[in-house]
């Protein structure tokens, strides 16, 4: 999936309502206490385990006032966790929040944020669970999504302190670490907000480890783009960048995976060095690559040079 940049004046109307929040907060410079965003908009936090039905009945089954079921389709909720294995979700009739107690702490964080801006932007209320033709059509959902995504990138890492500290230090996957471990989030969160500040032309890509790809796994899950790579790169594409990728990776499964430069054309056909870095979390690949400077290549759009490592 690549990322969606937003219409400047939907991300100006998200920007506000989440500078509002952190000018309530404070104007936190380091990691963001959800505990005082939920306060402070008097939201509901409920964990249940996607692999415990028993205990996700038990949570719909409590979400009532006296006699009154306060969700009005329990049953659709139940069968919307199962069916597409949610993790966490916003149950705007009653400002709670529900997350999956399995998900590991800091991907809690994020999907809790995610949810919180479910819950702050007015006009993703009327279409929390519902079943209306505008909620189903994939392109509104997607919207909502990119919307949510957006928004919680800004709420997790305040735009004037991320944007000072993203132009603290050449781009680096040590710089990416270094923005997670400030902000307390994870550095596949961290690496994506990163590219998306960076005001040069940068990619960011997550995925799977290219020498270890399950039979049944997309390799790439993420492709982040920087807005002038975007337009500046257009024609480059997950698939060919994966096996740039490929080309440097060691085939051990933790941390540092290697690093190269690569040439790449942009819309005119000039050509570009990059530099790109690749690490492993365990869980993921995240490679991070960052332009150069422009250089004479005079055959093949993609190309790799020789290992800078």
């Amino acid at each position: 999936m690549r990322n969606q940049f937003l219409d400047p004046g939907m991300a100006q109307e998200i920007d506000n309502l989440v500078d509002r929040v952190h000018r309530d907060l404070g104007h936190p410079v380091g990691a963001v206490e959800l505990a005082a965003v939920r306060d402070l908009l008097h939201l509901d936090l409920h964990y249940y385990s996607a692999a415990d039905p028993s205990l996700l009945q038990e949570v719909v089954h409590k979400m009532r006032i006296g006699t009154k079921q306060i969700i009005r389709r329990p049953a659709f909720l139940l069968e919307a966790i199962a069916k597409f294995d949610l993790k966490a979700l916003f149950l705007s009739d009653r400002k709670r929040i529900l997350l999956d107690s399995d998900l590991p702490d800091l991907k809690k964080r994020w999907s809790e944020s995610h949810e919180i801006i479910h819950g702050l932007v007015p006009w993703h209320k009327e279409f929390m669970l519902g079943d209306t033709k505008e909620t189903l059509s994939p392109g509104c959902h997607q919207q909502l999504e990119g919307e949510a995504n957006y928004g919680a990138g800004r709420l997790l890492f305040p735009h004037r302190v991320m944007s000072e500290f993203a132009r603290s230090a050449s781009p680096s996957m040590a710089h990416v670490k270094a923005i997670a471990t400030h902000f307390d989030n994870t550095i596949t969160s961290a690496l994506w907000r990163y590219v998306e500040y960076c005001d040069t032309p940068c990619l960011g890509i997550i995925g799977e480890h290219p020498h270890h790809i399950p039979t049944d796994a997309k390799p790439v899950a993420y492709y982040i783009r920087s807005r002038r790579f975007e337009v500046e790169f257009a024609s480059i594409t997950e698939e060919a960048v994966f096996e740039l990728i490929r080309g440097h990776c060691s085939y051990k499964k933790a941390g540092p995976l290697g690093s190269s430069e690569w040439i790449l054309r942009d819309e005119r056909g000039i050509a570009h060095a990059f530099r790109a870095e690749t690490f492993s979390n365990r869980y993921q690949v995240l490679t991070l690559a960052n332009h150069r400077r422009p250089v004479p290549v005079t055959v093949g759009s993609v190309t790799v040079s020789a290992d800078l490592t």
